[in-house]
């Protein structure tokens, strides 16, 4: 299974791109990109958003990236432990129709698809307090003690935090696509990596719930999407093919700078590039089972590349392509199991090396039925330079 070779360009800086990039969104509505934690992401969502900020300009772009939660912060209430807020950096064009358009509606509409928790926005200190109904430990069947009780000024778990972050975001988004005058100054939407640790279906429901309301937005605003999340950025893809849209998958170059790899011909570039990432795993000759770096998320990893290819041929089910193992069957049962573990690339587990021997077997047999003309997304040597 060969694929067209790609175009590749090389580029000094993220600087660079981020030029590249403002170039492509003036004849398209979209600019996707795909690349692995390290690379680099974070830092070209901030010189893009820099480049609208020359010459004395205020701006031009309305991001979501890591540096978007450093906006907010505890006040943990140390002294009496009771009332703990979410502080706003009230400070940011982030928030600059916030007290004027009293956005709770539009974000407790996101928010009720993803959380069960309830908020409450004082635009007088610039805070949030949360609350949440919980199981009444007086209620019994037959008294008067209701269901549940209202428990106030929580404190949300970190996850929970990013949602709803996350929401907020989205509600803004809504303003501008709306057309707000506290965002007239939005000419681009930058969006990097929303997904930290969802489930797979809450990644679906984001992708698709964002897909649906950027295209709202065609022709008033322009945006780039990256992400490492290779489900989230297949569904974002696919909801948008039907849009002008450019799709790249960018590589930190060594020393060298970095590559931007044109995808829009090689369709499900990102997975290919995934499965050349597994194939370096597989034992070199000088290695020992025990030696080989193999964690269980791969199986999640194998599986979804798996998934991917039986659709590509049109078969029923992943198990499909299991080939040349000495039970398929078995192993089809074993690769699905084990891909439905609670395995997180964040929390990585080692497997035992009766596991990681089945990893292989599975690997080297899927990468002999299907000849992937696989490129060489890391060396050893850009391993070695990013460390």
């Amino acid at each position: 299974m060969k694929n067209a070779s790609p175009k590749i360009v090389k580029f000094k800086s993220l600087s660079d791109i981020a030029v590249r990039f403002r170039s492509d969104l003036k004849d398209l509505d979209f600019v996707l990109l795909y690349a692995y934690n390290g690379t680099g992401k974070t830092r070209l969502s901030m010189e893009f958003k820099n480049r609208g900020k020359k010459d004395g300009a205020k701006g031009d772009t309305l991001y979501f990236n890591a540096y978007t939660e450093d906006l907010f912060h505890w006040d943990n209430d140390l002294e009496h432990d009771a009332d703990r807020v979410l502080k706003i950096n009230a400070e940011s064009n982030f928030f600059n129709g916030f007290r004027e358009l009293a956005l709770e509606d539009k974000i407790f509409e996101y928010l009720q698809r993803y959380a069960t928790f309830n908020f409450k926005i004082d635009y007088e200190e610039w805070e949030i307090s949360f609350s949440k109904e919980i199981p009444n430990p007086a209620h019994r069947p037959g008294n008067d003690e209701p269901e549940t009780i209202v428990q106030n000024n929580i404190k949300v778990s970190r996850g929970e935090e990013n949602i709803f972050v996350w929401c907020i975001f989205l509600a803004i988004c809504e303003l501008v696509i709306d057309g707000a005058e506290s965002y007239d100054w939005v000419k681009y939407i930058y969006i990097d990596d929303p997904i930290s640790s969802l489930d797979d279906n809450n990644a679906i429901a984001v992708a698709s719930d964002l897909s649906k309301l950027l295209q709202k937005g065609v022709g008033k605003v322009n945006v780039v999407i990256s992400s490492h999340h290779h489900l989230f950025f297949n569904v974002i893809c696919n909801e948008l093919k039907k849009r002008k849209n450019k799709r790249y998958f960018l590589h930190k170059n060594g020393a060298d700078g970095y590559t931007l790899r044109a995808t829009d011909e090689t369709p499900f570039f990102h997975h290919v590039a995934l499965l050349s990432e597994l194939k370096g795993l597989l034992p070199k000759d000088n290695q020992t089972i025990h030696d080989v770096q193999i964690k269980t998320y791969h199986f999640n990893m194998l599986r979804s590349i798996m998934e991917k290819t039986a659709t590509f041929f049109g078969y029923d089910d992943f198990s499909s392509c299991i080939h040349g193992v000495d039970d398929e069957v078995l192993y089809a049962r074993a690769l699905n199991l084990l891909s439905h573990g609670k395995y997180s690339i964040y929390e990585p587990v080692e497997m035992g090396d009766d596991t990681k021997n089945l990893f292989i077997k599975i690997l080297d047999a899927f990468l002999k039925k299907y000849e992937f003309e696989l490129p060489e997304i890391i060396t050893d040597e850009d391993k070695a330079a990013q460390k």
